[in-house]
């Protein structure tokens, strides 16, 4: 059986199609196969879906004309079933996931739980001779887009070479108060004390030099929801340098000024863009901003 994107063969255990346009694999899959956008997300989120030999769950991801792209015709098992962690994308290298709130990147102690233990479980559920390796981290309160490498070489090109292989990374964040500037950029020495408290300095106190610009995405008279971009990627960065200019997170015990409205840290990491560390491929991921977070700004819940 022939359709226009491609060739189902009845036989196989997948259903292969080739691209013959520009569009978005969710879109693709969509037309392709007749199906609606629920049955597209489900196949996406079950890993059923290898373009380029390589599977792909984003479904935001962009298929160009001559891409092969394999569906499978059987539910995938083992897949990640998690309230903690979405799988956004993987290949034999490298995983991007989205962190839920309530979870550490990595365990601080041998008794915590955490992402890294998640994906170790699956990996090994589904025999995969790989672990987990961080190479960058967030809070346990902070949701959003993180990658791990999926062995120790490709950890250390990318550890070595980071800021050369991600392009853009940006947080988008509630914080209190109007904020009175459209723009700016937040420069200090962060450095801890002996109660792991992460104190800001304009001069040099011995800590690390950070980086964080901001743009105001909607100002209202007790909130405001920003859009931050860091430059370095120091421990509490965001959350210090928003305390610095009047405006701390909401929900934040350590540097907050104790309003909470949206129940949670309102901090979360939506976009996630890098050259991949062993094909040079440029890669950009992103997140919707979370709707507790729109419920404050009801203007941009309509965009």
């Amino acid at each position: 059986m022939e359709n226009r994107s491609g060739k189902i063969y009845a036989a196989s255990k997948f259903i292969e199609l080739h691209v013959k346009s520009p569009m978005t694999l969710m879109d693709f899959l969509m037309e392709a196969m007749s199906i609606s956008r629920n049955k597209a997300k489900d196949i996406l989120a079950g890993h059923g879906v290898t373009v380029n030999k390589q599977i792909v769950s984003r479904y935001d991801f962009e298929v160009q004309p001559g891409m092969s792209v394999f569906v499978s015709r059987h539910k995938q098992k083992n897949e990640l079933k998690s309230k903690f962690v979405n799988i956004v994308y993987e290949d034999p290298y490298i995983i991007v996931v989205e962190k839920n709130i309530g979870i550490l990147s990595v365990p601080a102690t041998a008794k915590q739980y955490s992402v890294k233990d998640i994906l170790n479980e699956y990996f090994a559920k589904r025999h995969f001779k790989c672990t987990a390796h961080a190479v960058h981290r967030l809070d346990r309160e902070t949701s959003g887009l993180m990658m791990y490498a999926k062995n120790l070489d490709v950890q250390m090109i990318l550890e070595e070479h980071w800021q050369e292989i991600v392009t853009d990374r940006r947080y988008v964040a509630v914080v209190c108060g109007k904020m009175e500037q459209e723009g700016g950029t937040i420069s200090s020495w962060l450095k801890d004390n002996k109660a792991y408290v992460t104190y800001s300095s304009p001069t040099d106190n011995g800590g690390k030099f950070a980086v964080t610009h901001y743009h105001t995405l909607d100002a209202r008279d007790r909130y405001s929801l920003v859009e931050l971009k860091l430059e370095t990627g120091r421990k509490n960065q965001i959350r210090v340098h928003m305390q610095d200019i009047g405006h701390p997170i909401v929900g934040d015990s350590k540097y907050g000024n104790g309003s909470n409205p949206i129940k949670r840290l309102g901090l979360h990491a939506y976009c996630l863009n890098f050259y991949h560390p062993v094909t040079g491929e440029p890669m950009d991921f992103s997140t919707p901003i979370p709707s507790s977070f729109l419920k404050l700004f009801p203007e941009q819940e309509k965009k």
